[in-house]
């Protein structure tokens, strides 16, 4: 199953890093424009200097599919250079009724075989299967999202209970079918996230808003996480891959994200092995 294969990945690289593929023309170093091919310049650059250390790539679909054809074509090429090893989420945060939910599934999980990707979860049940049936895959739904608006909808209660936490019980009995739910939860949520981690004590956590966004890494770390210190991937996009602006970008994101993997490994084990500090 999905998050069987994802906890051994995480045990076998020692990291919980993501790095972010959200790779902007008019943001990556000035000093590329001048190559034949950009962004895949850009992000050649980035997997080859970060893949150390992560044990994820989320690339943001919007920041392909608004280029077009090209945009597309720039995906499957980056997609062909990701190292062995590393599990490929689209961040797509597709959802639909049943027969076009089925194609959604098909276009990430077949045409462009990623491992895992997002999906709006607010169309129910018959909207999600499609993705679940890909039992190989991993589907994270959107729970809690990192932005200021997600107080707008995402925290309205029923029944006294936030959709935030109707949303992650919903999560834990979809799983059960084919063992492969994650969850999308804000790094900018501290306290509800150690509510939704009550909720959903198995599920892994995808959690973006580290870095750029304010989220705080420490809480997220003691709250988000299992017993183990795992089941939660630490997503850093622009933190990382547009840590300098100049010709030393792929030095800058190394270490950036090789720093980012260090400071999560000791914040594991300060809040879950305590007992190993001090010792040799």
């Amino acid at each position: 199953m999905f998050n069987q294969s994802l906890d051994k990945l995480i045990q076998r690289k020692n990291s919980l890093v993501c790095v972010g593929l959200d790779s902007d023309i008019h943001k990556i170093p000035k000093s590329l424009l001048s190559e034949m091919d950009p962004l895949y310049t850009f992000n050649k650059a980035i997997i080859e200097a970060t893949s150390d250390f992560a044990v994820a790539y989320k690339l943001n679909i919007a920041f392909y599919e608004s280029l077009g054809i090209a945009g597309w074509e720039l995906l499957e090429r980056t997609l062909a250079i990701m190292p062995r090893g590393v599990l490929l989420i689209a961040d797509a945060k597709r959802a639909d009724i049943e027969n076009t939910a089925r194609k959604y599934a098909e276009t990430f999980f077949t045409t462009y075989a990623f491992d895992a990707m997002t999906i709006i979860p607010y169309m129910g049940m018959d909207s999600v299967t499609p993705f679940l049936e890909y039992e190989d895959k991993g589907v994270f739904l959107v729970t809690l999202s990192s932005n200021a608006g997600s107080t707008d909808f995402q925290f309205l209660k029923s029944d006294g209970i936030p959709l935030y936490q109707s949303v992650a019980q919903k999560a834990v009995e979809w799983n059960f079918l084919y063992g492969n739910c994650g969850l999308v939860v804000g790094g900018t949520h501290t306290t509800e996230i150690r509510e939704i981690r009550d909720t959903a004590p198995d599920l892994p956590f995808l959690i973006p808003g580290i870095g750029a966004q304010g989220g705080n890494l420490e809480k997220v770390i003691e709250y988000a996480t299992d017993p183990q210190g795992r089941a939660a991937l630490i997503n850093s996009s622009r933190t990382v891959i547009y840590a300098s602006p100049e010709r030393d970008f792929a030095e800058a994101a190394h270490s950036r994200a090789k720093q980012l993997r260090d400071q999560i490994n000791v914040l594991i084990t300060v809040h879950k092995n305590p007992g190993l500090l001090g010792q040799n």
